[in-house]
């Protein structure tokens, strides 16, 4: 017998549907519209510089425009467009961000061996330039807004897409062009966006690493000055020999270590899920008597952590001379500085005058910081609290790490505005991850299903309105 529901009936079974009961999108459908839209995404050259984000944020646009989301492109330079969607909530709480970036670093074709721009799948792998930064994390985010609106879930926040210019190279035309120009377009009181570590090992999550903190960069260089001349009479005074001794000098040093509020609870949490032998590192860094034997192993084998519990120094452009057989009078080095977002600057260049103690080198501060220092993201607050409830959920016997970043975000210009901003990446192993600003950069196409579930259940937990 064909039983007719009543619209009277309809509406009391809306009314009395749970808040989370019409949020549940097939998965099946958004892992092939993740994929589908990372591949046309990743073909959009948009390496910067130059950048060229518009044609990017165009693209994103004209599949808002086909699910009826208003969005609107906002320029400081014409072609660097950022991208800003709004799903609307009743208002009772503040809005939530989700942001990503529309550009990427630039690439060394020769040394890729599948063509960058071509999203190629191989053996499970998406790859392709901007796969783990960020348009990957970037396609998420979209697709979770994109989803929200389907599915009109009730909201008590609004979600803010934003897919913003120039994050690589030139802030100041994207975050830092929204932030002072458009702040009451993307105003909220939390954010997601890039950072952090989802790592796999021996094929499960081992954590899942939320960034609550991030080290600010900035960019030193030291300076030699020599006697110029013929290079058959080696000299004591050439400049590349003084500048080569005052970079070895600097490499072999290490930084004070310092803990933060970030820092120790992630050594700590992570001693809880680790091997004994690495635990006892992780619980022995600061120790009087063998913490410089704990450190000097972390140095030796984990880079990342090494630069998580100090400030860090890494040569990264060596430019002198102009012909084989001419000792240059001058050589420049570049210093890539990761400084913990506490550290005295003119202290710690005082202390590497010290370590250097060569008068023929000059440190020169150009410019000051690239991002600001901010104090960290709370890990007592709502949003980080349901991200760890999301990651029980999802990959469940993982634990929940914070973390400080050891590189930059755009995070640092929102906590500057007091929104409580966390990094979230997609699962990935140690090798994958190495891969970023790399060659052969890839994602695995089945942690993006994961990654959206994560995201997903997280902005639900703090943005849909409760029953």
């Amino acid at each position: 017998m064909k039983i007719r529901l009543t619209p009277l009936f309809l509406i009391l079974s809306v009314a009395f549907t749970p808040a989370g009961a019409a949020s549940a999108p097939d998965l099946v459908t958004v892992q092939r519209e993740v994929v589908e839209t990372l591949k046309d995404f990743i073909r959009l050259k948009t390496f910067s510089p130059p950048g060229d984000e518009t044609k990017a944020a165009l693209f994103l646009q004209a599949i808002l425009q086909r699910e009826g989301i208003a969005s609107e492109i906002l320029e400081k330079e014409a072609g660097r467009g950022n991208l800003i969607a709004r799903i609307k909530g009743t208002g009772k709480k503040r809005p939530i961000i989700l942001m990503g970036h529309l550009d990427t670093v630039g690439i060394e074709r020769e040394k890729w061996t599948l063509e960058p721009f071509d999203a190629v799948e191989k053996d499970g792998y998406l790859y392709g330039r901007g796969t783990t930064d960020d348009k990957t994390s970037t396609t998420v985010f979209f697709e979770v807004i994109r989803q929200l609106h389907r599915l009109q879930v009730p909201l008590d926040r609004d979600v803010i897409f934003v897919a913003e210019a120039a994050e690589e190279t030139a802030p100041g035309l994207g975050i830092e062009f929204l932030v002072n120009e458009h702040w009451d377009k993307i105003a909220a009181e939390f954010a997601l966006n890039e950072g952090g570590i989802t790592l796999e090992e021996d094929g499960r999550v081992k954590y899942v690493a939320i960034s609550a903190a991030e080290k600010v960069p900035r960019r030193l260089f030291l300076s030699a000055t020599g006697f110029s001349g013929h290079g058959s009479r080696p000299r004591p005074d050439n400049a590349i020999v003084h500048l080569a001794t005052a970079v070895a000098k600097l490499g072999a040093w290490q930084p004070p270590l310092r803990f933060n509020e970030i820092t120790r609870v992630y050594f700590e949490r992570l001693a809880r899920i680790s091997p004994p032998g690495e635990a006892w590192l992780y619980t022995h860094l600061d120790d009087p008597v063998i913490g410089a034997e704990a450190q000097e192993i972390i140095r030796r084998t984990n880079f990342l952590h090494n630069s998580m519990l100090r400030t860090s120094i890494s040569p990264t452009v060596f430019k002198s001379g102009f012909q084989m057989n001419v000792i240059p009078s001058e050589a420049l080095a570049t210093l890539d500085i990761r400084a913990l977002p506490d550290e005295d600057m003119t202290a710690f260049i005082a202390a590497m005058r010290k370590v250097i103690d060569d008068p023929a080198i000059e440190i020169v501060s150009v410019g000051g910081a690239l991002r600001p220092a901010t104090p960290a993201s709370p890990i007592a607050s709502e949003m980080f609290q349901a991200l760890e409830r999301a990651q029980q959920k999802v990959f469940p016997g993982a634990s929940t790490l914070p973390q400080m970043d050891a590189f930059a975000t755009d995070s640092a210009q929102l906590r500057v505005k007091g929104v409580m901003a966390y990094g979230v990446s997609p699962v990935t192993t140690a090798e994958d991850n190495a891969r970023m600003h790399g060659n052969d950069e890839r994602i695995k196409i089945a942690t993006l299903k994961s990654f959206f579930e994560l995201v997903w259940t997280a902005v639900l937990d703090v943005a849909a309105a409760k029953p």
